[in-house]
């Protein structure tokens, strides 16, 4: 979440934040449910035993969520920057400061300029409505400085565009995130199986003690 920040106010919809959240969510509930399978074990409590395999079941089901939520996103963020990137970097750039701020950290790290090309800044709302020298934001330049953006010549500014980048960048990060959701969602289910067999071993321990116990109080 923290390194791809930035990006996020980019994106037209909220789907990949609460992909990571609920990714963290997961991962914070894994801590908590481990020291209860810990102390479920170490008693031998089998009211704790169930509430730890409740517990695994919800962790699984947010994980496969992830990892296939991620997964259909990743098929479609590049249709999603081609239909909103362009309107986002034309409308907002100097107007919202996130964006603006996202705007000029995708340029400079991508050494990219505008959304397509750097020719889209000349129908931007900043360059309408601002008096500036400025072709292009100084994001755009091969070496960044002051006002260097009122040369838009290929020595100066990077000419490709942003969309292609940034959208090949989020498709690798999103498998990544579809990767690390159904991969360690099925590692619940082997939690899951063990926990169950143990809590059915427990019980069985204690018809055990409670048929003894019987013929002892009969005798």
């Amino acid at each position: 979440m923290i390194d791809r920040y930035q990006y996020v106010t980019l994106l037209a919809s909220l789907t990949y934040p609460i992909i990571v959240y609920f990714l963290l969510s997961a991962g914070g509930l894994v801590i908590l449910v481990a020291f209860m399978g810990c102390y479920a074990v170490l008693k031998e409590n089998r009211i704790l035993l169930v509430f730890y395999i409740f517990l695994l079941v919800l962790i699984f089901l947010i994980e496969a969520m992830v990892g296939i939520l991620a997964y259909i996103y990743e098929e479609n963020v590049q249709t999603e920057l081609e239909m909103n990137l362009n309107h986002t970097f034309l409308t907002y750039y100097k107007v919202d400061d996130d964006k603006t701020a996202a705007v000029d950290f995708l340029q400079e790290n991508f050494h990219c300029c505008g959304a397509v090309s750097f020719t889209d800044w000349k129908y931007s709302q900043w360059l309408q409505d601002e008096v500036t020298d400025n072709k292009v934001p100084d994001s755009c330049c091969k070496t960044v400085s002051d006002r260097c953006g009122t040369s838009d010549h290929p020595s100066n500014i990077n000419y490709g565009g942003c969309l292609h980048r940034m959208a090949i960048h989020m498709e690798d990060h999103l498998f990544i995130l579809s990767a690390v959701g159904l991969g360690i969602c099925v590692l619940q289910i082997i939690g899951i199986i063990l926990a169950c067999k143990l809590y059915f071993k427990l019980k069985n321990l204690d018809l055990v003690e409670d048929n003894h116990l019987d013929r002892a109080a009969f005798l």
